[in-house]
């Protein structure tokens, strides 16, 4: 799977294919992989959910048995360590570009993911993966190296740190 980034205009799917490498095609569905024990990114999830999508969405729950399924190759316990989201040819988006790309899916949304790729937009883009990164650390307990599944704070996920 090649990592990728969307920074084609508006009309077309964004690339995958690294340099030298064919085109897989566009992006026609998104699978993300979103963790399903902290509490933002199950908010979002549901954002992701509410908006008018051009290129559906598939919200499937990191190192759940589901992404497993059909992800096989990916590398699970890093999906559970940052946003992944895999287009239906194969294109793997992490982090920045999983973020880019899950707008670029969006009606409302899809010309703010291209200006995020710019010069101008990609260290806004950062910035917001990297605060999002930061209130995880802080509302969602580790796991351990290699677990299928993380331990609950005291009193459940909604409960006090």
């Amino acid at each position: 799977m090649a990592e990728a980034a969307p920074t084609e205009p508006a009309d077309q799917a964004p690339e995958a294919a690294p340099t030298g490498a064919a085109w897989p095609g566009p992006v026609r569905r998104l699978t993300v992989l979103y963790d399903a024990q902290c509490p933002l990114c199950v908010h979002l999830r549901g954002w992701l959910q509410r908006q008018r999508q051009l290129v559906p969405l598939d919200l499937v729950p990191a190192g759940s048995a589901e992404a497993r399924r059909r992800f096989p190759e990916l590398d699970h316990a890093a999906t559970l360590q940052e946003i992944t989201a895999v287009g239906d040819l194969g294109q793997v988006y992490r982090e920045t570009a999983a973020w880019i790309v899950c707008l670029w899916a969006l009606a409302e949304y899809r010309a703010r993911a291209h200006w995020l790729t710019t010069p101008a937009g990609r260290p806004f883009a950062r910035g917001t993966v990297l605060a999002a990164a930061r209130y995880r650390s802080m509302a969602v307990p580790p796991c351990a190296p290699g677990a299928r599944e993380c331990a609950a704070p005291p009193g459940g996920a909604w409960g006090p740190r």
